[in-house]
């Protein structure tokens, strides 16, 4: 005579102060010793698999190469908002590993917890030439972001290599061929845009290149001293705050929204546009343009 074997779903171990009025696995079990012979195994297989996967990540953890570099800048850039600058000459290798706009690294702070992943705000010829990263961190209380923002210059910080694709502007190249750009950033996304702009994908090409930027109000709108120099280069920009206060007399709302409102005709086939920010704006943003007949390879994201 077959028997058949049930394995029941495992039950979370119960604290002992609950054991008491807690249902017993062995329950629902026939209460014969060849079950409870079946179920140890299960449970010792359970464990060693949660041992490795811990020594698996632990593993991982550790194979990240830091590199000690110390702050050459700290600096409000907006409420809320710093200028952070990193130097990294001691370490060409680190610094040349920037290539493309978009790119992010790790930083970790003495005392962190946890590393804080940034995405670098300056061209990749800046570290090149210069060998710095610059960025631009939101504090966030109780974040490493926040330790990060109190730090002082010459402080020691440390790096990851750079990481990322960043904005494959290669899918809206050349410039001739896809003649409108749209940009969307929002608060600190931001940041991978100003490299993205200063580094150059030939807007000066195109014959229109649009940065609707999305920021609560003007005191937490970072690089408004860039504006003009993004613009002599070819970006038209469109500021759209959330909550102005009464004299402001431009865009009010969400960038997407904005953007619907103020939409110029363009050629759908020969549209490229780029996002970094708020979930919900690059989700709206992307079915807009979809709906509008931009393909979804020409919608670029740097993660």
């Amino acid at each position: 005579m077959s028997s058949t074997t049930t394995i029941l779903p495992l039950s979370p171990i119960t604290p002992p102060h609950l054991r008491s009025h807690a249902p017993c696995l062995t329950q629902f079990l026939p209460r014969t010793s060849s079950s409870m012979t079946r179920l140890k195994p299960l449970f010792l297989r359970r464990n060693h698999l949660r041992r490795l996967a811990v020594s698996a990540a632990a593993v991982r953890q550790d194979t990240t190469v830091w590199t000690p570099a110390p702050l050459s800048t700290v600096s409000p850039a907006a409420e809320s908002l710093f200028h952070v600058i990193v130097d990294v000459s001691d370490f060409p290798d680190l610094a040349v590993s920037h290539t493309k706009a978009g790119q992010y690294l790790q930083l970790r702070v003495p005392d962190a917890e946890k590393p804080s992943f940034l995405a670098i705000a300056s061209p990749p010829s800046l570290a090149a030439a210069k060998g710095v990263f610059e960025f631009l961190v939101k504090t966030v209380p109780g974040s490493t972001a926040e330790l990060l923002c109190k730090l002082q210059k010459g402080d020691v910080v440390e790096l990851s290599p750079v990481m990322g694709n960043g904005f494959d502007i290669d899918r809206i190249s050349p410039p001739e061929k896809y003649q409108t750009v749209l940009i969307f950033a929002t608060g600190s996304g931001i940041s991978p845009i100003r490299s993205l702009i200063e580094g150059g994908f030939g807007a000066d090409q195109r014959s229109d290149v649009r940065l609707y930027y999305g920021a609560r109000n003007l005191d937490r709108m970072a690089y408004q001293d860039r504006f003009k120099n993004w613009e002599s280069s070819g970006v038209e920009i469109v500021p759209v705050l959330s909550q102005p206060d009464d004299s402001w007399t431009g865009e009010s709302g969400y960038v997407q929204a904005a953007f619907a409102k103020a939409k110029k005709l363009f050629k759908p086939q020969s549209t490229g546009a780029v996002l970094c920010g708020q979930k919900q704006m690059a989700e709206e943003i992307t079915s807009v343009l979809i709906e509008d007949g931009v393909s979804a390879e020409k919608i670029l994201k740097n993660f």
